[in-house]
């Protein structure tokens, strides 16, 4: 196990000397909406869900009624 860690290692190591190192841009920047089709098909999705958590503090989501097809429902 410790030759395959070693040669992973090495090899995102070469890939970091010719790509550069990851960047993961700012955790507190604020999230950029585009409003474009792909998001608002989203939104109507999603609101058709509201968020539980239970007792230990785990969140779900449950369908709040049921609204047929939607926009992003590609099985049809």
């Amino acid at each position: 196990m410790g030759r395959k860690l070693e040669g992973f290692q090495h090899v995102t190591e070469r890939l970091q000397s010719v790509f550069g190192p990851a960047t993961h841009g700012y955790s507190d920047a604020p999230v950029v909406h585009k409003h474009d089709d792909f998001e608002l098909a989203s939104e109507e999705d999603l609101k058709h869900f509201d968020v539980e958590t239970d007792s230990e503090g785990h969140h779900y989501a449950v369908r709040n009624n049921d609204p047929g097809p939607t926009t992003t429902d590609y099985s049809l």
